[in-house]
């Protein structure tokens, strides 16, 4: 895939074929955006989140090759950190990745919403399905991300993959000082509630038109379509998609990417 004809500083890899994905038509493609231009500070010092080994493996290649795991996914854009796009695009040159799919690396935005922007505007007209994949969300398996695309490609305008809670939620409100107790205002019903992950998956030119017009609220790409008043879809998420946020994060990661090793030969 050439970006030559971009004015933005693009950098590029092709590594596959220009064919329909498998299981779609040429007229149905899909894209997978994987913003990983944050620092993800919560980890504690040290590289940027994404590019933190698993396995001996940066976060990032996990990310990608799971959603080049998907037969469906022709194209997966990663979204560098604005300085970082030739790193990004070194890293990925250095790893196997599957022949089918193209790769590409383009830099980021200050925020993730405008990361997600800039990866959407680097996709070719071709690609109607997007799915937003979050980097830091390695292991999550390929029938999670099939049951995604499936659902969007059934006519659902946005999909979203989610687990229901083990945990009792309780509002509060504000502590009446820093630290302070927090009084509990309500307790959601629990059995209505769903802990959201990724890849959310998208009509295309639905989640154009969200980052197009919603810049407040915005907790992920789903809730933005809300906003536009379209009906977002849940389907049946994985507990090994689990977002690697801190610490204690890496340790099930990494206890999870053994396992694999171990019964799979991951």
């Amino acid at each position: 895939m050439s970006d030559e004809s971009r004015p933005s500083p693009v950098v590029a890899a092709a590594n596959g074929s220009e064919s329909g994905p498998a299981g779609g038509s040429a007229g149905s493609r899909t894209a997978a955006v994987i913003p990983a231009a944050g620092r993800g500070v919560r980890l504690g010092p040290g590289a940027p989140k994404a590019l933190r080994t698993l396995g001996g493996t940066p976060m990032l290649i996990h990310a990608v090759r799971a959603m080049a795991a998907s037969r469906a996914v022709s194209l997966v854009v990663v979204v560098a950190p604005p300085d970082g796009a030739a790193e990004v695009k070194s890293l990925l040159d250095a790893h196997a990745l599957p022949d089918r799919t193209d790769f590409a690396v383009v830099p980021g935005g200050a925020s993730r919403q405008e990361s997600v922007r800039l990866g959407l505007g680097a996709l070719p007209p071709e690609y109607d399905v997007v799915l937003v994949h979050d980097a830091a969300r390695p292991l999550v398996p390929v029938d999670t991300v099939d049951s995604v695309i499936e659902a969007v490609r059934g006519g659902a305008p946005a999909v979203v993959p989610a687990l229901p809670l083990a945990d009792t939620v309780k509002e509060v409100a504000p502590a009446a000082a820093p630290g302070g107790p927090e009084p509990v205002v309500a307790t959601p019903e629990r059995a209505r509630l769903r802990a959201v992950q990724t890849p959310q998956g998208f009509d295309r030119q639905i989640l154009v038109r969200a980052h197009e017009t919603v810049t407040e609220n915005v907790t992920d790409d789903a809730s933005m379509v809300e906003q536009l008043g379209r009906t977002v879809v849940v389907v049946p998420g994985h507990e090994e998609a689990f977002k690697v946020t801190r610490p204690l994060d890496l340790v099930l990661a990494e206890a999870v990417v053994a396992r694999r090793r171990l019964n799979d030969g991951f």
